[in-house]
């Protein structure tokens, strides 16, 4: 693959994403109670289940608030008036039914919008990355059409994320962190939240704009400076103490969740003209390639040792450690989709040509092995084994999650709109 223009690759990936991605979830969409139906089989061939992950309504929301915007601004074509409606019930869905009597979100509806238990006897309540992707979802869509009336609703959800946290007494399904352990994720997902927050305060006019763009520089200082080693190894786990101890938790390094990290981080860092952390980010995206590469059949490893290889140290029971030792040589649709955006952000922001290099081999293996061949159906075959051959099986949630590839697409789309001669 040479170097295409801009004005190629955008008009590759605006087919790609009106002619094989938003079909399939524009037939998902719930037109009688809001939202989006995302229980689907790893094929898409089948709907298995109506009920609504919190998770992925609030990411929806994202995504069809952000096709609107860039459909109003000539981006992308599509039909204006449908994808605004479809947003504005699912917002509407989510705020009759999501907020629990403690003020969190439930982790999981019915079609209709009745509170469900995720898994049995463990209660509504179960993650607050459900509560982060509602502010996500909830504050684009604020943005987009201007519904100042809502910041005070997402104000207040965010409010209760960060009291949350700053208490320690928060939960995080699917992967409930172990005592005595810190993870990454958590400011990770507090990072993305800070920043869209923050821009939609900004844009808004409100007072609080400021002051939700410091704590995204801190989350951001947090990741660089705890969870970076000076290797530019990013860590998934460490001790309280901020240690990397001799478990295979602790040992793991997830490369597709560190390349979508650096591309948080450089968008709050080049906002607070932290450029310090800007080449820092970009040599973390070399070090998660350099490790997390499939050199042999390709493609990026779902887990790898931070020092190479298979993960490997000292077990411990619990369901993450479970997780990484079984699936460790997965290929998964997300950190692809990530690898592609950032390796374009990198390389447009730097010119360095080794982004290039790796942008070049993701969209190669990415576009040979992940979209669905049946092209009745659509959208990509998400779960892949190590040889890239279909795995019916769960990753996280039971759910095939339109975010990934709707919102790498649509930013790399953005990217390269702006780049135009």
């Amino acid at each position: 693959m040479v170097k295409q223009s801009s004005e190629e690759l955008l008009l590759f990936y605006q087919n790609h994403l009106l002619n094989d991605i938003v079909p399939f979830w524009d037939r998902a969409v719930d037109r009688d109670y809001g939202g989006v139906f995302t229980c689907f089989n790893n094929e898409g061939t089948k709907l298995l289940s109506k009920d609504k992950y919190t998770w992925s309504q609030g990411r929806f929301i994202w995504c069809w608030s952000t096709l609107y915007e860039m459909m109003k601004a000539g981006k992308i074509h599509g039909e204006l008036d449908r994808y605004a409606e479809e947003a504005q019930q699912a917002v509407s869905f989510l705020q009759q039914h999501v907020l629990l009597e403690n003020g969190h979100c439930a982790f999981l509806l019915s079609k209709e919008g009745r509170k469900k238990e995720p898994v049995l006897g463990k209660g509504y309540d179960t993650s607050f990355y459900a509560d982060a992707f509602v502010i996500l979802g909830f504050a684009k869509y604020a943005k987009v059409f201007q519904k100042v009336s809502l910041l005070d609703w997402i104000l207040d959800l965010y409010d209760s994320v960060q009291r949350r946290l700053e208490r320690g007494v928060f939960k995080c399904e699917p992967y409930p962190i172990p005592e005595g352990y810190q993870a990454h994720g958590v400011s990770m997902i507090m990072l993305n939240v800070t920043q869209e927050l923050s821009d939609t305060l900004e844009y808004l006019q409100h007072p609080r704009a400021e002051e939700i763009q410091r704590q995204s520089v801190e989350y951001m200082k947090k990741i660089m400076d705890v969870f970076c080693d000076k290797e530019y190894r990013m860590a998934e786990t460490l001790t309280i103490q901020g240690e990397r101890d001799a478990s295979l938790l602790s040992r793991h390094m997830n490369p597709g969740h560190t390349i979508e990290c650096m591309w948080f981080v450089l968008h709050t860092a080049q906002k607070s003209k932290q450029t310090s952390y800007v080449k820092k980010a970009g040599e973390v995206v070399k070090k998660a390639f350099e490790l997390g590469w499939d050199e042999e059949k390709g493609g990026l490893l779902r887990f790898v040792d931070f020092q190479g290889g298979p993960p490997k140290g000292e077990w411990k029971d619990d369901p993450h450690t479970s997780l990484i030792a079984s699936t460790w040589d997965y290929k998964l649709w997300w950190p692809h989709s990530e690898a592609l955006y950032t390796t374009l952000l990198f390389y447009t922001l730097t010119k360095e040509d080794i982004y290039w290099r790796e942008y070049k081999r993701v969209h190669e293996y990415t576009f040979h092995t992940f979209p669905n061949p049946n092209e009745d159906i659509g959208e990509w075959i998400q779960i892949r084994g190590r040889d890239g051959k279909p795995v019916e099986q769960v990753v996280a949630l039971p759910v095939k999650d339109p975010y990934h590839i709707l919102r790498n697409l649509l930013l790399i789309i953005e990217l390269l709109y702006n780049q135009k001669d």
